[in-house]
This record gives C-alpha cells, sequence and structure tokens, in this order.
C-alpha cells in the first residue's frame, strides 16, 4: 500500500502532432480498441485501448510539450493536494476534466502528472464509440 493519495493510474494523456495518424497506427498495427476520436473547439482527441483495464490512452493534439501526462484518481482532489502540501509538494495548475476537477504539474525532474478526484463517471461512457476523424 502507498502512503500518497493516489489510487490508480487510469488515462496516459499523451500530446500528437497528428491525432488522426497516430489513431490509424494504434488502430491497425498495434491492434488499439478506439473508445472515441472526438474534434471539437479548435482539438483533435482520442481515447484507446491497447490492453484490458487501465491505463487507457489519450492521443490530443492541444496537449502542449514533448512528454506524456500521467492522470491519477483521487478520492477527493482538495484533500489530496492537502496531504501533498504537507509533503512539500509546491503545487500546481487547477483545470476541468471531462471526468472531473484536477490538478496538473510537473515534477523537479520534468516528469509530468495530474490528479483528478471522479465527480463525473459517466462522462466516458457518453463519447464511447463517437468517430469524428
Amino acid at each position: 500500500m502507498t502512503a500518497g493519495p493516489f489510487e490508480q493510474l487510469d488515462y496516459v494523456y499523451s500530446p500528437s502532432r497528428d491525432v488522426a495518424a497516430d489513431l490509424k497506427y494504434f488502430e491497425t498495427v498495434l491492434g488499439a480498441r478506439v473508445v472515441f476520436a472526438i474534434e471539437g473547439m479548435g482539438a483533435r482527441v482520442a481515447m484507446l485501448e491497447l490492453a484490458a483495464g487501465p491505463p487507457a490512452l489519450l492521443l490530443a493534439d492541444h496537449l502542449e510539450g514533448e512528454g506524456a501526462v500521467l492522470v491519477f484518481r483521487v478520492p477527493r482532489l482538495r484533500e489530496a493536494m492537502r496531504s501533498l502540501e504537507e509533503r512539500g509538494w509546491e503545487g500546481g495548475t487547477t483545470l476541468e476534466l471531462p471526468m472531473g476537477p484536477a490538478c496538473s504539474f510537473t515534477t523537479p525532474g520534468g516528469h509530468r502528472l495530474a490528479l483528478y478526484e471522479p465527480s463525473r463517471p459517466g462522462v466516458v461512457g457518453h463519447f464511447e464509440g463517437r468517430r469524428d476523424f
């Protein structure tokens, strides 16, 4: 059992220069299951499953930087943030993900992480099967 607030790694959120081309490769060559491929508000995002169970892979053209963001589920975001602050964490940027409120940050070593509280658990199911591209 870990001492931190992390429950599970649910998503790997990865930047993509060409989501449609990456999606095609993951689907046809690697055999990934496409959960959804959405285009809206000037961005493309695709969710893929390469294996049963989490984490799902999210390809996104609006995500800045080169490295992926590891998105961990926590039971309560504010409590998780307080717990980490007590250990010397210096905070991050709060934002809203479709699944719920989140906080994204980069570790001193350059690793990109996010915590999220799954307050809207049905949202992925709402988009499942949608293929805009």
